[in-house]
């Protein structure tokens, strides 16, 4: 079966410390897309962000784009083809409108590709974070 909207809104509270930037607030409001799932695999909430993204990843680097990200993931569409268990490295630019901060701020990841299908003229690269920093 299809995705499911939940018309409910969901309101991001983003508080902490960064050098010496401290900040507290309320960030994105998103409609969350509800898709089942066999044997309840998902257990994070994705939320449809489009965002750029710097991938590297064997022994090349291209441009990609966020389809979606979640507590533990992201969706990528990129014009390679990653073969899945291979580690990546890429950095999301978060804008600094959708998450309440007076800049932008980058995320530098490291990940776990658990699936690479086609789509279009395209990929879809699933990636599982196993680590990540905030560089500004």
């Amino acid at each position: 079966m299809g995705g499911l909207e939940d018309r409910t809104k969901v309101q991001l509270h983003l508080r902490g410390h960064f050098r010496n930037f401290s900040f507290s607030a309320l960030a994105v409001m998103l409609r969350i897309v509800k898709t089942e799932i066999p044997n309840g695999l998902r257990g994070a909430v994705r939320f449809p962000l489009h965002l750029h993204v710097a991938l590297h990843g064997n022994e090349q680097e291209t441009e990609a784009e966020t389809l979606d990200i979640s507590a533990g993931g992201v969706l990528i569409h990129c014009r390679v083809d990653y073969p899945v268990g291979s580690t990546i490295q890429f950095a999301i630019c978060m804008p600094a409108q959708a998450i309440g901060a007076e800049k932008d701020v980058k995320m530098e990841c490291v990940g776990r590709v658990v699936r690479c299908t086609p789509a279009g003229d395209r990929n879809a690269v699933g990636v599982i974070i196993d680590e990540y920093r905030i560089t500004r």
